[in-house]
């Protein structure tokens, strides 16, 4: 039985924006007949999208992947993300590879939605989730995103400017979430108390502008500054050593120690 504020619930606003003219369109009737969603198509080369936004309210843009210029694909969403940064991009994909999967996410991008092994009715969810501020992936994506974090440097977390956000010792704590460990492993690593890790958790959300541990990884993966000739703060351990335990159900990304 459906609430009495489900019809005047507001239409998730979609902009499509794809140069395949043809598959843009078939995309879009078939969206505008599904409940909850208001489409534009975006009639211009992905990297005009821009424009579309500025006469366009959106909460969601769907970007098709380009097969022969991943490097525009990813520059455009980086233009896109930057100027509009609370807009949710979905990055539609034919195909991938571990390269284009980072530096997607890297570039801004909070759905990886694979249209040769996920069926219409699951975009329609993926356009859900990431208008509600979760990231849509399969656990192969997320693995490749949890590898780039693992063969990076030492990092710490900076702002725009270059500028370190985060204290030693905080960068010490960001760096083991980042290895998917729990609270009170990280306690027990840091030696404090599972409490303290909670509380210092609070407060780098704060600083950074996040909500949860996925966003805080994705905002090290986007904002990592390489530390070159400096020890590691924390000790990275090999996937021998500590298996990070990442899944994904219906979307949604539940890390180890979330709660």
């Amino acid at each position: 039985m459906k609430s009495p504020s489900h019809a005047s619930r507001p239409s998730i606003r979609i902009l499509l924006a794809d140069s395949n003219q043809t598959q843009a369109q078939l995309l879009s009737s078939a969206l505008r007949r599904q409940p909850g969603f208001s489409v534009t198509c975006c009639r211009s080369e992905l990297s005009n999208s821009l424009q579309a936004l500025r006469s366009t309210q959106v909460d969601v843009v769907l970007v098709s992947d380009s097969p022969t210029d991943h490097i525009h694909l990813i520059d455009a969403l980086r233009g896109l993300h930057a100027n509009h940064p609370h807009i949710g991009l979905i990055l539609l994909l034919d195909s991938y590879d571990r390269s284009l999967v980072v530096d997607a996410l890297r570039a801004g991008a909070r759905g990886l939605f694979s249209r040769a092994s996920q069926p219409f009715r699951a975009l329609c969810r993926c356009i859900s989730v990431v208008h509600q501020g979760q990231l849509w992936a399969s656990t192969e994506q997320i693995g490749y995103l949890i590898e780039a974090l693992r063969s990076g440097r030492p990092t710490r977390v900076i702002n725009a400017k270059g500028e370190g956000l985060l204290t030693p010792r905080e960068d010490q704590v960001v760096s083991l979430v980042a290895e998917g460990i729990g609270n009170r492993e990280i306690g027990q690593e840091l030696g404090v108390k599972e409490n303290t890790v909670k509380k210092s958790l609070l407060r780098i959300y704060d600083k950074v502008g996040v909500s949860n541990r996925v966003e805080l990884v994705l905002y090290v993966l986007t904002h990592r500054s390489e530390q070159t000739g400096e020890p590691s703060p924390t000790r990275m351990s090999s996937a021998s050593e500590r298996q990070v335990l990442w899944s994904v159900e219906a979307g949604r990304i539940n890390l180890p120690g979330t709660r």
